[in-house]
C-alpha cells in the first residue's frame, strides 16, 4: 500500500521538533506540500529545507506562538483569509505538569486556550473550505492520558479530553462533507517533550533520569519508547484515502501501555 498525497495541502502545528516534525516530513515525503506553524522562525526555515520536495511540493511556514491565543487567531485568521487546506494536524506544545492542588484558575484558562481554543477555531476555519471541496482531513495529537488521566498532568488531561470530545462531536456533523476528524492517544514518545517531563519528576522526587526514564521504559509492553517516525506513518494513513471510513475515533498509540479496552 502506498500513500499518494500528492496535491493535498496540509497544515501541522508544534512542527520544529518531536512528534510534529516527524509529522511533517512523512506527509512530505507522501508528496503533500506542507504549511508548518510554530514559534521559532529558524527552526521553521531549517525544517523546510529539509522537508522532501521530490514530486513537486511547495512547502511553506508561519510563525505563530500557541501560547498567544489573541495574536494567533490573527494570524491563522490572515492565513486561511488566502488559503485553504485539505488536512490539519493539530497539535501544540503541552502545558507545564503539575496536580490540581498546584493548578489555579489562571493557569486552566491558559491551558484551555492552548490545547482546546487554539485548534477549536483553526478547525472551523479549516472545515469551511474542506466542506466546500467535499474533501478533509482532521488530526488531533492527543495523549492517552484522555482515557488514563495522570496526577501531576491535570492541565493536558483535563483540555484534551475537552478537545476529543468536541472532536468526536464534530466528525458526526461534517462527514456527510467526506471530512474525517480523528485524535491519536499518544503513549510514551522519544521526544524533547518527554525528557523534559522526565526531567521534572526527576527532581521532584530526588532521584536520576536515568531511573525515571527506565521505568517509563518497563511499563510500556513493547519495551521501548516510540520513535516519532512512528506517529508519522500513523497520520499519513489517516490523512489518505485509505483512511475515507475512519473517523470520530481515538486511536491508541502507546505500544500497548493503556489498560483500558475503549
Amino acid at each position: 500500500m502506498e500513500i499518494n498525497l500528492i496535491g493535498k495541502k496540509a497544515l501541522i502545528g508544534g512542527c520544529t521538533s518531536g512528534i510534529g516534525r516527524a509529522i511533517a516530513e512523512q506527509l512530505a515525503l507522501c508528496g503533500a506540500n506542507v504549511t508548518l506553524v510554530a514559534r521559532n522562525e529558524g527552526k521553521l526555515e531549517d525544517l523546510i529545507k529539509k522537508l522532501d520536495i521530490s514530486k513537486g511540493q511547495h512547502h511553506n511556514f508561519i510563525v505563530a506562538d500557541f501560547s498567544d491565543f489573541e495574536s494567533y487567531k490573527n494570524i491563522i485568521m490572515d492565513f486561511f483569509a488566502t488559503h485553504s487546506i485539505d488536512i490539519l494536524v493539530n497539535n501544540t506544545q503541552g502545558p507545564n505538569p503539575g496536580t490540581v492542588e498546584q493548578k489555579s484558575e489562571a493557569d486552566y484558562q491558559e491551558a484551555f486556550n492552548l490545547l482546546f481554543q487554539n485548534a477549536v477555531y483553526t478547525t472551523n476555519l479549516a472545515v469551511s473550505g474542506m466542506k466546500q471541496r467535499r474533501f478533509g482531513r482532521v488530526i488531533n495529537v492527543s495523549s492517552m492520558t484522555v482515557k488514563e488521566p495522570q496526577d501531576n498532568l491535570v492541565l493536558s488531561n483535563t483540555m484534551r479530553t475537552a478537545l476529543v470530545s468536541w472532536s468526536k462531536s464534530l466528525s458526526n456533523v461534517v462527514a456527510k462533507d467526506n471530512i474525517t476528524v480523528n485524535s491519536v492517544m499518544t503513549g510514551y514518545f522519544d521526544t524533547e517533550r518527554l525528557s523534559s517531563l522526565m526531567e521534572n519528576q526527576a527532581k521532584s522526587q530526588g532521584v536520576s533520569f536515568e531511573e525515571i526514564k527506565s521505568k517509563r521504559v518497563d511499563s510500556v509492553p513493547m519495551g521501548r519508547l516510540g520513535d516519532p517516525k512512528e506517529y508519522g506513518y500513523l497520520v499519513a494513513f489517516l490523512a489518505s484515502e485509505y483512511a475515507s471510513f475512519l473517523t470520530g475515533a481515538s486511536i491508541p498509540l502507546d505500544g500497548g501501555i493503556a489498560k483500558t479496552i475503549f
